[in-house]
């Protein structure tokens, strides 16, 4: 018989116009946790209701606050529910929420403030050549800088539900750079990730998006290690 999901563990997903994998990723959630919210990014979609349907507890937002922002709202939902970890995966159907029990147990069993699902092989070789620029220029020692699936433990979280996390625009330099200097420590676990159900990269999507994501990202990382 399979043991009933932990109350303290809660998943969060950002959703923004994902609404044809998204009762998919809520329902596959919702058989490893007790808790899943939904924090429907002003889709002008079905995303929403079918999250609901699905079994997610929904926040909708009348306005877009871009991927970090949904993921900070969730979060602080969360912790005020009573949250002692958050894992946190995308809508799109990448992440698979069946790997959450392993990730769970390596939380457990070592020192780690965060565990990032991590998967280098399923990107090109251009967003490899744009982590070796940042990890050199953060001196950050994670592999998968972009991956949002990631497993937050109640130090984390308290951190990151704090106004100055707020002005992230990016989960994955920012918030690592955050933690980073707060002392808290960090992991990679292997995770094997699948192709988008639909759609694209809110990131990805155009050379002048990833144009404004490598600027930002670098003062990000200057700005960091000028206070390291």
């Amino acid at each position: 018989m399979q043991p009933a999901p932990d109350p303290n563990v809660w998943v969060v997903i950002p959703a923004q116009n994902e609404a044809a994998s998204i009762q998919s990723v809520v329902a596959r959630a919702r058989r490893c946790v007790a808790n899943v919210v939904v924090v429907d990014d002003a889709s002008v979609d079905q995303t929403a209701v079918l999250a609901s349907l699905a079994g997610a507890i929904v926040l909708p937002l009348c306005t877009s606050l871009d991927a970090w922002g949904a993921t900070q709202t969730g979060i602080r939902y969360a912790r005020r529910m009573g949250a002692q970890v958050v894992v946190t995966l995308d809508a799109d159907g990448q992440h698979p929420p069946e790997a959450i029990p392993a990730l769970m147990e390596a939380l457990r069993g070592g020192s780690f403030d965060l565990l990032i699902g991590s998967d280098p092989a399923r990107v090109s070789h251009y967003r490899h050549f744009a982590w070796k620029y940042l990890r050199a220029l953060t001196g950050l020692a994670v592999v998968d800088l972009t991956s949002g699936f990631r497993v937050y433990n109640r130090r984390a979280l308290d951190i990151l539900i704090q106004s100055e996390a707020t002005s992230l625009n990016y989960q994955d330099i920012g918030v690592l750079m955050l933690l980073r200097r707060e002392g808290l420590s960090m992991c990679e676990v292997p995770v094997s990730m699948a192709p988008r159900m639909s759609g694209a990269s809110r990131v990805f999507r155009s050379w002048i998006k990833v144009a404004a994501y490598m600027l930002e990202s670098s003062i990000i990382g200057l700005a960091g290690r000028s206070r390291a």
